[in-house]
């Protein structure tokens, strides 16, 4: 069963093999057209917010409620005994006899993993500082499978912050599961972190680094953009010379196919005008939709018994 592989949460995609990832976006896919339903009836989720969020949280929220459970948690740290000195496996510790299922966001790379190895209950990774967000990653593949019909063949651009995206670090190890090109597109001062890289190379995945994506916007079937991050910088000096490096315009539409798809895991700041945001090939206000059925496949998959 899948779910005595994920008895312990989701942490990282690396723990998604290609069928695992076939059977969720199948059950994701189911999950679209089936509204409500009372699957999760008498389950609690558990949503602990340590950093800021929308689409995540409200998403997670949403999809427990559509599942016919309940939810209690925090959206902030400040309002948590962490505040008070608390340490994560105490407030873990203590959590876990409220809920079924802890859904965690931290600023620490590594803190939802922690966090599992004190957990009763299954713990989903919402975000861990610059190092992964998987649930994100699934929901993009979701994305890029309904309108695309596959992933295989495609040539997907993820471009932005590719040094502190954790969206992009899980977004990669999913998609080497398949037969994909792969284009790094960031200044230098952003690129893929040598780890990624390597995990990359030693599945065989193709992948080229460029800086330019006009010189390959005319063959790319997706466009994966992130903004870049000023909270993960230390000299805030490196995020002022490269915080609009990128911005995608209505005229760079003009140079693309016409089944070409913009994606993007938002907020989005500066790096996408919002003159594009009124074509059908842009589509992160879509993909942010998939979140709910996305994260209902995945609550239903832990938390069934």
């Amino acid at each position: 069963m899948l779910h005595e592989k994920f008895a312990e949460g989701i942490i990282s995609a690396k723990q998604f093999d290609r069928e695992d990832i076939a059977y969720f976006l199948n059950k994701g896919k189911e999950m679209i057209s089936e509204r409500n339903s009372n699957l999760l009836r008498g389950k609690i989720l558990a949503t602990l917010f340590f950093e800021p969020s929308t689409r995540t949280r409200l998403s997670f929220e949403s999809a427990m409620y559509r599942l016919g459970g309940n939810v209690i948690g925090f959206h902030s740290g400040d309002v948590s005994s962490i505040k008070k000195g608390e340490s994560i496996a105490d407030t873990i510790r203590t959590v876990e006899n409220y809920c079924d299922c802890i859904v965690m966001r931290h600023s620490l790379e590594g803190a939802a993993r922690m966090a599992s190895k004190f957990a009763q209950v299954p713990v989903i990774n919402a975000g861990s500082g610059s190092g992964e967000h998987p649930t994100q990653a699934l929901l993009d593949l979701l994305t890029i499978t309904e309108e695309f019909g596959t992933l295989n063949g495609l040539n997907i651009g993820l471009m932005g912050d590719l040094k502190y995206g954790r969206t992009v670090h899980s977004l990669s190890i999913l998609l080497s599961n398949f037969d994909v090109n792969i284009y790094f597109i960031s200044p230098v001062e952003l690129k893929m972190r040598n780890r990624d890289k390597d995990f990359l190379q030693q599945r065989h995945m193709k992948y080229k680094e460029i800086t330019d994506y006009r010189k390959i916007l005319n063959i790319l079937d997706v466009l994966y953009m992130t903004r870049v991050q000023k909270e993960r910088f230390i000299d805030l000096e490196e995020y002022e010379k490269v915080k609009d490096f990128y911005t995608f315009r209505e005229n760079d539409l003009e140079n693309t196919k016409d089944e070409f798809r913009l994606l993007h895991p938002l907020p989005r700041i500066t790096e996408i005008s919002p003159g594009v945001d009124n074509s059908e090939k842009a589509i992160y206000f879509k993909q942010a939709s998939y979140g709910i059925p996305m994260r209902k496949a995945l609550l239903a998959e832990l938390m069934i018994e």
